[in-house]
Parts: C-alpha cells; sequence; structure tokens
C-alpha cells in the first residue's frame, strides 16, 4: 500500500526527530504542512482556521530548541491541528454551530496548552458535525467535510475534519472529540488511528460539551504510536505492562447487522492476527443490546447538549440548524424517568461487561459496522453501535487500519481494560495489520 511521497509527511510524528538530526528543522516541517493545506485542503475542506503566523513563530522555537539539544518533549515541532469545538486562543471557537460564530477563544483548552507545553507547533482548527452531535459531518455552516478517499463521501464524524485532515496528511497528527464514537467512527471510515484514552485521561477544561457523562477527548494519527506520544503530551499516563491474557471477540450475531465488506474484512483481520501469534476466545454476553445502549447515550447526549446549549438557543435560535434544534428539542421533553431509565441502562452495561471481561486484555470489534457512505443518502443508524461501547464503560480504545475494500479503508477497534496497557496493546496489534490508508490524491 502506497504511502505519503514526501518524507515530512510520512515521518508522521514519531519520525519527525529522526529528520532533525538529518538538517530538517521543525520550520521546514511546518511550512511543508502549511503548503500542503493551501493546495490540497479546498478539496476535502478539514482545516476551517490557520494560525499561520502562530504555527511559524513556535516551530522557530523549537527549531531553537532542538538546535541546542533540548527539546520539550518527542513531539516538539509536530504540527498538530484541533477540532472546532476545542478552544484555541485567538481563533473562533464555534463546535461547528453558526450561533458562536464570533466566539473567539481567550485561552486554549487545558489540552491545547499541554501540547503547547510539550513544544507541539498548533496549526488551527478542523471542521467537525454540528455541536459535535452527529456522524456525517455534513456542516452547513463549516461547509461539508469531504472523504480524502472518496469525493462526495462522508468521513464520519462527528471529528470528521480531523480524521480528513490526518488521512490526507494536512497534520501529522489531530485532537477530537469522543461521545459515543466520534474521534474512532471517522478515523474508522478514513483509514487512520483513533484513540479514545480513558475517561478523564485527558481533561475536557476549555471543550464545549455534548455530554459531560460521555465526553472523551481523543487523538487522530496515522500510527499507533503516534498516537500515544500525543495522548501521552495531553496527560494520559500507562504503566502496566503486557500479559498473556487472550483477547475477547465479541459475538455479534442479533447484535448488529454488518455490512458484508466489514464482516469478510474482520474475518480476515482475526486470521492474521492468529497468523501473528494472538490468541483470542469468542465471548457472549447476554442481554447485551447494542441498539438500546446507542440510543440511551444519545438521550443523554440531547439532553446534556440541550442544558449546554440552552442560552445561546434562547437568543440565536436560527443559528442552530432545525435538525439540531429538533434534537435538542427533544432531549428537553424526556422526563427525569425518562433519563434515569438511560443512566441505569448505562450502569448495569458497565457492570455487566467489566465481570464478563476481566480474563481479557481487551476486546476486538470492527469499528463500525460499515464503510463510508456517499452523502445525501439514507444515514445507518448504527453508525456508533460498536464505538459506544467504549464510551460507556470509560474505558480506553483504538481504531486502527485493517485494510479496504472497494477502495474504501476498513478499521479494527480494541477497547481496552480500564488499567491496562492499551496503547502497548494497540501498537502490538498493528504490526500485524496494514498501515493507515494513503488517498490516493494526497499522496
Amino acid at each position: 500500500m502506497a504511502g505519503f511521497s514526501d518524507p515530512v509527511v510520512a515521518a508522521g510524528v514519531a519520525g519527525l526527530p529522526g529528520l532533525y538530526t538529518a538538517g530538517i528543522s521543525p520550520v521546514d516541517v511546518t511550512e511543508a504542512y502549511l503548503a500542503r493545506i493551501e493546495r490540497l485542503n479546498p478539496a476535502i475542506n478539514a482545516v476551517v482556521e490557520l494560525d499561520t503566523a502562530g504555527a511559524r513563530a513556535e516551530a522557530r522555537a523549537s527549531a531553537r530548541r532542538w538546535a541546542a539539544g533540548e527539546p520539550l518533549s518527542p513531539i516538539d515541532g509536530a504540527p498538530i491541528a484541533v477540532k472546532a469545538n476545542i478552544a484555541v486562543e485567538g481563533l473562533a471557537h464555534t463546535a461547528g454551530i453558526k450561533a458562536y460564530a464570533r466566539n473567539v477563544a481567550p485561552a486554549d483548552a487545558a489540552c491545547v496548552a499541554r501540547l503547547r507545553a510539550a513544544g507541539a507547533v498548533i496549526l488551527g482548527t478542523l471542521n467537525m458535525h454540528e455541536a459535535a452531535l452527529g456522524a456525517t459531518n455534513d456542516n452547513v455552516f463549516l461547509g461539508r467535510c469531504e472523504n480524502p478517499h472518496r469525493a462526495g463521501f462522508t468521513p464520519g464524524g462527528s471529528s470528521g475534519g480531523s480524521a480528513a485532515a490526518v488521512a490526507a496528511g494536512l497534520c501529522a497528527a489531530a485532537l477530537g472529540t469522543d461521545t459515543m464514537g466520534s474521534v474512532r467512527l471517522p478515523s474508522s471510515y478514513c483509514g487512520v488511528v483513533g484513540y479514545k484514552p480513558a475517561l478523564g485521561a485527558i481533561a475536557t477544561d476549555g471543550v464545549t460539551a455534548l455530554s459531560w457523562t460521555l465526553d472523551h477527548v481523543g487523538v487522530h494519527a496515522r500510527s499507533a504510536a503516534d498516537a500515544a506520544l500525543v495522548a501521552q503530551a495531553c496527560g494520559v499516563e500507562e504503566t502496566a505492562a503486557l500479559d498473556d491474557r487472550p483477547l475477547a471477540v465479541l459475538d455479534l450475531d442479533g447484535l448488529v447487522a454488518l455490512e458484508p465488506a466489514v464482516a469478510e474484512g474482520f474475518a480476515r483481520t482475526l486470521d492474521d492476527l492468529a497468523r501473528a501469534g494472538w490468541r483470542f476466545e469468542k465471548l457472549q454476553i447476554d442481554d447485551l443490546d447494542l441498539g438500546a445502549l446507542r440510543r440511551s447515550g444519545l438521550l443523554i447526549s440531547e439532553v446534556e447538549g440541550g442544558v449546554e446549549h440552552r442560552h445561546a438557543l434562547a437568543l440565536d435560535p436560527e443559528g442552530f440548524t432545525p435538525q439540531l434544534r429538533s434534537l435538542l428539542a427533544w432531549g428537553a421533553r424526556q422526563t427525569p424517568a425518562k433519563l434515569a431509565e438511560a443512566y441505569r441502562l448505562l450502569t448495569e452495561t458497565r457492570r455487566k461487561i467489566i465481570a464478563a471481561t476481566a480474563p481479557y486484555a481487551g476486546i476486538l470489534t470492527p469499528t463500525t459496522p460499515q464503510q463510508a457512505f456517499a452523502f445525501g443518502g439514507a444515514v445507518p443508524a448504527g453508525q456508533a453501535d460498536l464505538t459506544a461501547l467504549g464510551n460507556v464503560l470509560g474505558a480506553p480504545a483504538f481504531a486502527l487500519p485493517s485494510g479496504e475494500a472497494g477502495g474504501l479503508p476498513l478499521s479494527l477497534q480494541v477497547i481496552g481494560m480500564a488499567d491496562g496497557p492499551t496503547q502497548a496493546l494497540a501498537a502490538r496489534l498493528a504490526e500485524a495489520l496494514p498501515p493507515a490508508s494513503v488517498p490516493e490524491a494526497f499522496r
């Protein structure tokens, strides 16, 4: 599978220090990405606002540190972009909502501040589904974001711009948010790595909330190693070591309908892993209803999202699309009893799955039941049926590229244990899988 022709882009994050020792500076790296954004972003509309002057100043500062042999971290100089619901000082902080068009972030979100403290170059902000409440990234305010693999197809969402930007080589890595799969789902559709650390592992201060119960900040990158480096700079710590426990393959029979290409690709992936020496067992969990779980998570998100946006909605209802107004209005109509039922289902399911998976190192599923699909048609209701598990558990989870079918990416999800070595697990699994897919037009 062909990769990026530009060695700067091919280096991702982990490979950048090697370039610096070979005479390529962080300034050169940042200029290469800025040039790619100018040339390639119009085709996909992933980047919505650039801080060109700030990025160049940070790149110059990084170059001085590397020249002095005093980098701040392994990601010092890495060009990173950020989803538009995560505050970047001096840039518009809109969450993809027109009503917030004039909001300028007075300070960085906690995760962005940590990246800057590690020497990262913050390029700007990225497209997203309105309010992070949806999974197509067909945003009428910011403009539609296209899948780099096929024009007219969704990149997924809600962090569609983040996944598309990484897939197209417009940044070395990106931050996104994940409430029921919004980092991993677009990573699946765009053929990149998506990493949702455990709940609270990356602070959400300065992030426009959708659901305080389920929101996570996550990372999009082109390798598991790159995603881990960025997450570590954001404060994620893992101390446990890999052990010899097998992996659980969740029995999906009767739980979710997989597209044939996804089912066949998942079977091939399991064969590849078995040949590489991985051990796994089929796990059946009684009375597990993935659709009901997703619907409960959506209900909670619509209720909590409605509270988050209630003042702006009252002041400027036309600044919200009719679709978003309808979703938030539905959330506002839910009774305390309905909300309590949703919380109860999440709590009971969490306990059930934690008990059932205790003997295992992690859970394997396809990341999504389907591949990316065309804009304008029916949107599959169950896109997040598999990814929502990670949010309900509050557990770390990765989406890992696992090949292609029909020219569109396939993806493997691994959900780790709460205190387990999920970064190391994902990196080891990735060794037996194809690398991240590079769209032909962006090589």
